[in-house]
C-alpha cells in the first residue's frame, strides 16, 4: 500500500473512533466486498420442484455441495414422499438425494472426515413419541441411518434429549459436539459425546454471561481446535476448548446464524437478523476474517435487503467450496445463493 493509502486508512479508523462509533462495531462499513452474486437460486431440482426453506448446508470432500432443504415449504410436514437432503455438484446439477419422510426440519449440517453427513431435526410438533424432531441424525454418504442422538419427537435436556438442536459438529477425533436450543427460551447448552454417541458433558445456561447463551444457533472450530459457538441471541461469537472452557468472545461478526471456517482459518458468519429492533446499526450479510487475529477484512451484504423490522432475511447458513466460493442457505428467500469470488478481488 502506498503512503497515501496508509494514511487514508488510518484516517477513516481515527475518524471512526473519533465519533465514537468504534472500529470493531463498523467493520462492515469500511471491509469491501470481494464476491459477485450469481444471478438466481444456485441447484435445480428436479421435476419442477420449487425451493423450500433452507439453513443447512455444507460442502463434501469431493467438490460437491450437501444442502438440507424444507420440502419446497419451510417443513417437511405431511411431504413424507420428498428427499430434503441433497447433494448438488459444483455446476449445480442434482446427484443424489435422501431423507424422506425421516427429518421434519433440517436446520445445522455437518460433513465428517469419512463423508458421513449429520443433520439436526430441531423442529417438534407434541411432546409424545410418535412426534418428530428434536434428533440429530448421521447418515452415510448414500442416506443409510447409522446414529441417532436425542429421542425422535420427545424434548427435554438430558443426556439424551434435546429441545430444538440447532447444529451439530465433529472434531477431528471424534467426539461429537451439539448446539442445543432453537431460541432464546430454549435449553441453551453446548453437548458433548463421545464417537459413539455416549454422552460426555455439557455446558451453558441461559444469560448473557461468558459461557451462557441465548439461542446458540451455530458451530465451527478453527485448526487449533476452538470450538466457535454461534451465540444469536446474545449478537456474538463465544469461543470455547473442547471442555467447555470460555476462551474468548467477538461481537465484530454481527449477528450469527450460521459459521464455517476453512481449512485457512477463514471465518465466515452469516447474519440474517440485524436490524433497528435486533442488533442495531448492523447489516445483514456474510462477515469474513481470519480467526487468528479477529479482523473482519470483507462483507458481503444481503443482496435482497428486507425491511429493518422483518425477523429474517439473507443467508442463515454459510459454506465454503475448495475454490473459494460461498454458498448462502436462505430461509425467508427460499433459496440457495452462491458468490464468486471476482478476479483481482
Amino acid at each position: 500500500m502506498s503512503y497515501l493509502g496508509r494514511v487514508g486508512s488510518t484516517l477513516v479508523v481515527a475518524v471512526i473512533a473519533a465519533i465514537g462509533l468504534g472500529v470493531e462495531a463498523h467493520a462492515q462499513m469500511i471491509a469491501s466486498n470481494p464476491y459477485s452474486t450469481v444471478p438466481g437460486i444456485w441447484g435445480k431440482l428436479p421435476d419442477g420442484r420449487t425451493w423450500g426453506s433452507t439453513s443447512a448446508v455444507y460442502p463434501s470432500a469431493s467438490g460437491n455441495m450437501w444442502v438440507g432443504e424444507r420440502c419446497g415449504e419451510n417443513s417437511c410436514d405431511a411431504k413424507d414422499d420428498v428427499n430434503p437432503i441433497l447433494l448438488f455438484d459444483p455446476s449445480g446439477n442434482l446427484l443424489k438425494s435422501f431423507g424422506a419422510g425421516m427429518i421434519l426440519w433440517p436446520h445445522g449440517m455437518f460433513v465428517d472426515r469419512q463423508g458421513n453427513v449429520w443433520v439436526t431435526d430441531a423442529v417438534g410438533f407434541g411432546d409424545q413419541p410418535e412426534g418428530r424432531g428434536h434428533e440429530v441424525l448421521k447418515f452415510s454418504p448414500d442416506g443409510e441411518l447409522l446414529m441417532t442422538l436425542g429421542q425422535k419427537g420427545v424434548p427435554g435436556n438430558g443426556p439424551d434429549t434435546f429441545r430444538q438442536p440447532s447444529d451439530v459438529l465433529v472434531a477431528p477425533n471424534g467426539d461429537i459436539f451439539v448446539a442445543d436450543g432453537h431460541g432464546a427460551g430454549g435449553n441453551n447448552r453446548i453437548v458433548k459425546f463421545s464417537s459413539d454417541g455416549t454422552f460426555i458433558k455439557e455446558w451453558g445456561s441461559t444469560g448473557a454471561e461468558a459461557g451462557e447463551f441465548r439461542d446458540p444457533h451455530a458451530l465451527a472450530m478453527d485448526s487449533q481446535g476452538r470450538l466457535f459457538v454461534g451465540d444469536r441471541g446474545n449478537s456474538r461469537i463465544q469461543i470455547f476448548d473442547q471442555e467447555g472452557e470460555h476462551l474468548a468472545t467477538w461481537t465484530q461478526f454481527g449477528r450469527p446464524s450460521g459459521l464455517f471456517i476453512d481449512a485457512n482459518d477463514i471465518l465466515y458468519a452469516a447474519d440474517s437478523e440485524s436490524n433497528t429492533r435486533r442488533n442495531p446499526g448492523w447489516r445483514r450479510g456474510i462477515y469474513i476474517g481470519s480467526v487468528r487475529d479477529g479482523w473482519v477484512t470483507a462483507f458481503v451484504p444481503d443482496p435482497e435487503p428486507a425491511p429493518d423490522n422483518s425477523s429474517t432475511s439473507a443467508a442463515e447458513g454459510v459454506a465454503v467450496d475448495a475454490a473459494g466460493n460461498i454458498y448462502g442457505a436462505e430461509v425467508g428467500p427460499r433459496m440457495l445463493r452462491k458468490y464468486v469470488r471476482r478476479q483481482g478481488g
